[in-house]
Order: C-alpha cells, then structure tokens, then sequence
C-alpha cells in the first residue's frame, strides 16, 4: 500500500484549487526576471504563503527552466516549526501530494541515509510542517519530471548536514534547495538592515547564521558548509520582505533567494 502525506497547507499558504495553483506560480514564474546563469547546485528559498514570498521564490525557480528535463531529483531540507528534532526527520511515506499532483519519494537515495546518526523516520513531523511543501507546485511547474527527498532539520550541526548533503550529491540531476525565511517580526527598516547584514554572511559561506537571522539557519548552515568543502560560489537572486509584498511595515518577514553555482559550471 502506498504511504501518501497530503497536503497541509493548500488553501492557506498557496491556493488549493490545481487550476489556480497552477496558474498562480506560472504567473509568479513568468514575472520574475530573465536570469543567465548557470545551472545551479543548490538555492535557498523563502517559504512563506505565496503573497508574502512568492515572488522572491520565483526568481529562484524560474532561473532552472533550462535544466527542466536534467534535473531529475530535489534534495529538500527546511526547518521543523511545529514538532520539535534532535537531527534529522525522513517520512514514512512513498508519496507527497499537492494539489496539482503526486511527488514520488525516492527510496534509493532514502536508503542510502539509513545508518546517518541522528536520523528519524516520522510521518508526524512532516505530517503539518509547511517549510518543505511550499517549494512543492513551483518545482512541479518547473521540473518535468523528479524524485524528492524530504528532510526536516531540527537541531543539528552543520557538519552533520554537509554529510548527509555529500551522500546524496550526485550529479547535474540533482538539485539542492534549502528552505528558509530569514529576520521574523522586526520593523520595516531594521529587518532591511538584518537582512543585508545576513545576506553578506550567506555570501561570505559563514556557517554561524543563527536561528534569529533565518528560520532555516541549521540547514543554511549545512549547505555554506558544504559550499566552502565543494568550492560552490554563491549569488544572491533577490531580497525583500513581506513590508514590500504585503503592506504592513511594523512586523515584516524577510525573503532572500540564493543560487550556488560549482566552480566549474
């Protein structure tokens, strides 16, 4: 029988409708910039409801519409919010669903985590967790066709996430994607200040972004990490929060996309 996690948060975050999910990241998608770079290893992405972050997230996704048939599989890590991890949580499931389709899990490379200290399988902690379904309908429409490895961080060292990233590395049809937002609920004009301070970290390959800095600073992490081991160079796509996209000023959220390119792409 097969395992599927259905969506949590269609409806909420993004529409649920397939028609209008559809037809709202193809919109996103095709108003973000042309971009000429190169294929990208690994993005770090926002990931909050489409009106606040959407158009940040975009530009990110966008950029990989020339890769659209050689990529073949999303390694996915994003922050718990909901339940609480001590490492590393994998689902149980075979299958994650969006309103626009269903997403195969891949085994394979599952499997390969099996014996990664601090990993769990728990369907529960991905069973509400919005940070890696948003990225989902964008890869959809982008992606022809792929697998997906879900992973939940929780607590867990940058070493230990560069690990598990050197496991799973692969090839051009692999692709990275960090979720995270990053300053939460300061003023317009401080988080602008924050935020540029972060981004310059992120740019630099400083693994000691703090949780306060980016929901996702454990896997942020891992991935700068990884970036300094693999000689990746980083490039920032775009920066915003949600006092730019939503209105209010006083309590905003801020967005970064981020691409990292192998030396020599």
């Amino acid at each position: 029988m097969t395992l599927t996690r259905p969506p949590a948060v269609a409806g909420m975050f993004y529409p649920g409708n397939p028609a209008t999910l559809a037809a709202t990241v193809d919109q996103l998608l095709a108003d973000a910039p042309a971009s000429a770079m190169t294929q990208p290893k690994a993005l770090i992405v926002p990931h909050a409801g489409y009106i606040y972050s959407g158009s940040t997230a975009a530009m990110a996704y966008a950029a990989l519409a020339p890769w659209h048939s050689t990529i073949r599989r999303v390694i996915l890590l994003g922050p718990t919010h909901r339940v609480a991890v001590d490492g590393f949580a994998l689902p149980k499931s075979d299958v994650f669903a969006t309103p626009l389709d269903n997403i195969r899990i891949d085994a394979e490379a599952i499997a390969q985590l099996a014996e990664v200290p601090g990993l769990v399988f728990s369907d529960h902690v991905h069973a509400q967790e919005h940070s890696l379904e948003v990225h989902l309908p964008f890869l959809q429409r982008v992606i022809d066709d792929f697998t997906l490895v879900p992973i939940a961080v929780g607590h867990a060292t940058p070493q230990a996430i560069a690990e598990v990233l050197k496991l799973l590395w692969g090839g051009a049809e692999t692709l990275i994607v960090i979720s995270s937002d990053l300053s939460h609920f300061l003023t317009y004009d401080v988080a602008n200040r924050v935020d540029h301070d972060t981004c310059q970290h992120i740019l630099q390959l400083d693994t000691h972004i703090e949780p306060e800095q980016a929901c996702g600073a454990y896997p942020v992490n891992g991935l700068l990490l990884a970036a300094q081991q693999r000689g990746l160079i980083p490039q920032l796509i775009h920066r915003c929060n949600s006092g730019d996209t939503a209105g209010d000023k006083q309590r905003v959220v801020g967005y970064a996309s981020f691409a990292f390119h192998e030396p020599h792409a």
